[in-house]
């Protein structure tokens, strides 16, 4: 078995989906935390480039994050006006008098950025290295034909916690019941894998989802941080599930999750494009919130028993269900090792915490915190209208025009209502599975 310092490059040098390009400021920096390691994201004119540099400054170690992107087009740190370029180099120091040297102390380590398939992706090792490994993309995306719905959320659980799940394709009909899944869809899983080595695994589901009626499924696992489903229901539609589990810190990820659609039909998808985007995060988020309050929990009762190198001793897995479970900790204690090796979990969370949305979605999507703030614009607008409309009504009495602002009244009333609750549900999920309703 490879040392863990040799597993750690697989986690460590690697090429990591961060964040939608649309979701993106490119006139303002951008915190970003990635492998432990506080970043900061911004566009560089100069370039035409996403730059990613380390979010502190040499000077006095306050956050460039907190900084401007000063007229030249350069990262202005906010306490002393150092600037700096897309590579990281201290291109002014205003209190230096004019000639002087700038030291390469003065200088913030740079990483590698690259964009794919309306992805940012940072590289964790040397600038150096990242050319020597492919983005990893899906490469299907980029036929024409496809509808790709995304969403992303950040996760109070690791990576792997993450990828375990979602790789577990025989949890859908019990957890996912009343979302994505039934539980009369539930059966037999028998797996197979159809490769296994350093760059991860592949396999399939023969029968596939909902008792064959979607046809077989393909399961690829790119290591160490993305994997998709896909199949064919014949007749309607290829389908893929994409997840990317990007490690922020020991305890929490960042989930980017894209659902590709190419439809045998033009109408289903000019229908789903019917629906706002913050409207499906909503719905998204109540898939996510099924399973996240025990995750959050089986984590760290895995720790307890001794993480992933004894997870085979730990679960007992007792079908071929598990095959992908079994395979990716597979991989871990032969390639890949633990992302954070050595670091415990951080304290286990409440249910309010993990339910929480706003910082963990909203405030980063462009389409919920825009919809966010137009809601709350439009919110009392409608308790203004009812109000007046209710008080017209009771002026103008019985008849037409009284029933008529009686009708607007109420129309208004429970468009305030529905406003107030999309308005907190931007914020915080219920906690409560709609499989136990």
């Amino acid at each position: 078995m490879p040392s863990r310092s040799n597993q750690a490059t697989s986690w460590t040098h690697a090429w990591y989906a961060v964040a939608f390009l649309r979701d993106l400021d490119p006139k303002r920096p951008t915190p970003f935390t990635l492998m432990g390691e506080d970043l900061v994201l911004w566009f560089e004119r100069s370039s035409g480039q996403w730059r990613a540099l380390a979010d502190v400054c040499p000077h006095r170690l306050v956050p460039l994050s907190d900084g401007r992107l000063n007229e030249a087009g350069e990262l202005e740190c906010p306490y002393h006006g150092w600037t700096f370029n897309g590579e990281g180099r201290c291109t002014a120091i205003p209190q230096a008098q004019e000639g002087s040297t700038i030291s390469p102390r003065s200088h913030c380590r740079g990483y590698a950025t690259a964009t794919g398939q309306g992805l940012l992706f940072v590289f964790s090792g040397d600038i150096a290295e990242a050319a020597d490994h492919p983005l990893p993309l899906v490469p299907e995306i980029d036929q024409p034909g496809w509808l790709v719905q995304d969403t992303f959320r950040d996760l109070p659980m690791d990576a792997l916690t993450l990828l375990e799940n979602v790789l577990d394709v025989s949890h859908v009909p019990f957890t996912h019941h009343a979302t994505v899944g039934r539980r009369e869809n539930a059966g037999p899983v028998e797996l197979e894998l159809n490769s296994f080595g350093p760059e991860g695994f592949t396999g399939v589901w023969q029968e596939g989802p909902r008792r064959g009626k979607l046809g077989s499924e393909f399961t690829t696992y790119a290591a160490p941080c993305l994997m998709w489903h896909e199949l064919t229901a014949k007749g309607f539609a290829r389908i893929f599930t994409v997840v990317y589990a990007t490690p922020i810190r020991r305890g929490e990820c960042r989930l980017i999750t894209r659902f590709p659609f190419k439809f045998n039909s033009p109408w289903p998808a000019r229908l789903l494009r019917l629906r706002p985007e913050w409207l499906q995060h909503l719905g998204n988020h109540v898939v996510l919130e099924d399973d996240q309050l025990f995750l959050h929990w089986q984590e760290r009762v895995l720790e307890q028993r001794g993480g992933s190198q004894d997870a085979m001793r730990s679960f007992h897995l007792s079908t071929s269900a598990d095959r992908y479970v079994q395979a990716l900790h597979d991989w871990v204690n032969r390639y890949g090792g633990e992302p954070f090796p050595g670091e415990p979990l951080p304290p286990r969370q409440g249910r309010h915490a993990l339910m929480e949305r706003y910082e963990a979605h909203t405030r980063h999507c462009r389409s919920c915190s825009g919809a966010d703030r137009r809601l709350r614009q439009l919110q009392p607008l409608s308790w203004g209208l009812a109000a007046a409309a209710a008080l017209a009504a009771a002026w103008l009495g019985a008849g037409l025009w009284g029933g008529l602002a009686l009708l607007v009244a109420v129309a208004a009333a429970l468009g305030g209502l529905r406003i107030q609750r999309w308005l907190e549900l931007l914020r915080y999920g219920n906690g409560l599975p709609p499989r136990n309703r």
